[in-house]
C-alpha cells in the first residue's frame, strides 16, 4: 500500500470522527434547550402529544344566592317586673306595731295593711292605719314589727302579677335604632328550649349618665303563666329587619385587605372570585347589596383553598 493512500485513509477516519462528535453535541444541545412540554411529550409523560396537563379539582360545597328575611339583633339581659308596681308609705312617722300581710299575699285597694303608733315618750296617740292604694300581690315587705318608720319608709311593694313586663338597658351605640314597636325574642333559663315574643312599649327619654344606657320596657305578646316576676330574661332585640333580599351564609364570606369576597362556581365548575358589598347581618346569614345575582352558586366550604379559575368538584 502506498504512502499517499495511507494518508488519505487517515484523513477520512478523522473527518468521520469529527462528524460524529458534532452530531452528538447537537443532540445534547437540542435536549437541553427543548421546551418542557416537548420533552414530556417525547418521553410519554402526562400531557404527551402536546396536550394540556390535567388539573386537580378542589372539593367544595355550594349554596345558591336566594331571597330571604334577615334581622339584625342585639343581645342584652333583662328582668321581669309587674306592669303596675307601687310602694305603700305611712302617712305619719312612728313605730310599726302591726304588719297584716306577708310577701305573696293578695291585697285590695283600700285594705288596711299595717298600723303605726306615732306616740313619743310621755305621749299617747291613737294608732294610725296604713291603707293600700292599689290592688295586687305583696312583692316586698322590708320592715318588721318594732321598727321606727318615717313617711319615706316603704312598708310594702305591691304589684299586679297578672300583667308582666320586661325591663332592660340598651347600650348607647344601639340607641339610634330603638323605637316603639320593635320586636324582641325572650329566653328564660327556667323554661329551657322555648322562646317568647315581646315588643318595645316604653323608651326612656334620656340615657343613664353613669352606664350610658337607655332604659326600655317590653310587653309580652304571648303571656305564659310559667313566667314569674323577678325572672332573668335574655333579650334578643331586633334593631333592623330586611325582607325578601339576597342572603348568603356568613361562612361563605372572606375578609381580605378590608374587602369582602366570595367564590362562585360557573357552569364549567370553575371557581370565580367575586368582591361583594354587604348589608345587615345576623348570626348565620348576611345580606348582599351588590356583587352577586340570585341563583348564583356560592362556595360555603373549601373556599379558603381556592384561587380564581381553579377547577372544583361539588359535593352535597
Amino acid at each position: 500500500m502506498s504512502l499517499g493512500f495511507k494518508v488519505k485513509k487517515s484523513k477520512i477516519i478523522t473527518a468521520a470522527i469529527l462528524l460524529l462528535i458534532i452530531l452528538f453535541a447537537a443532540l445534547i444541545a437540542i435536549n437541553l434547550f427543548a421546551p418542557e412540554q416537548q420533552r414530556r411529550g417525547a418521553g410519554g409523560a402526562p400531557g404527551a402529544g402536546g396536550g394540556r396537563a390535567s388539573r386537580i379539582a378542589t372539593t367544595v360545597r355550594v349554596t345558591p344566592v336566594a331571597p330571604g328575611t334577615i334581622e339584625k339583633s342585639v343581645i342584652i339581659n333583662g328582668e321581669v317586673l309587674p306592669r303596675n308596681q307601687v310602694t305603700i308609705y305611712p302617712t305619719v312617722a312612728g313605730k310599726l306595731t302591726e304588719s297584716l300581710f306577708s310577701i305573696g299575699n293578695r291585697v285590695n285597694r283600700g285594705d288596711v295593711v299595717a298600723m303605726i303608733d306615732p306616740s313619743r315618750p310621755g305621749e299617747v296617740f291613737s294608732q294610725n292605719p296604713v291603707i293600700s292604694t292599689v290592688s295586687g300581690t305583696v312583692l316586698q315587705s322590708p320592715y318588721s314589727i318594732g321598727d321606727t318608720l318615717t313617711t319615706q319608709s316603704g312598708i310594702y311593694v305591691v304589684g299586679d302579677l297578672a300583667s308582666l313586663l320586661v325591663e332592660t338597658y340598651v347600650p348607647e351605640r344601639f340607641v339610634a335604632s330603638l323605637r316603639q314597636g320593635l320586636r324582641a325574642v325572650l329566653k328564660f333559663e327556667a323554661i329551657a328550649g322555648e322562646t317568647f315574643n315581646a315588643e318595645v312599649t316604653e323608651l326612656s327619654p334620656v340615657l343613664d349618665p353613669a352606664s350610658r344606657t337607655m332604659r326600655i320596657r317590653l310587653r309580652f305578646l304571648n303571656q305564659d303563666s310559667r313566667i314569674r316576676a323577678g325572672m332573668f330574661a335574655t333579650v334578643s332585640l331586633v334593631t333592623n329587619r330586611r325582607v325578601d333580599v339576597p342572603v348568603i351564609p356568613r361562612i361563605a364570606v372572606i375578609n381580605t385587605y378590608g374587602s369582602w369576597i366570595v367564590f362562585t362556581v360557573d357552569e364549567n365548575n370553575n371557581a370565580i372570585r367575586r368582591e361583594i358589598t354587604l348589608g345587615i347581618d345576623s348570626e348565620d346569614f348576611v345580606e348582599v347589596l351588590s356583587g352577586l345575582e340570585l341563583g348564583e352558586r356560592v362556595v360555603t366550604a373549601g373556599q379558603n383553598f381556592l384561587s380564581s379559575g381553579d377547577l372544583v368538584r361539588i359535593v352535597e
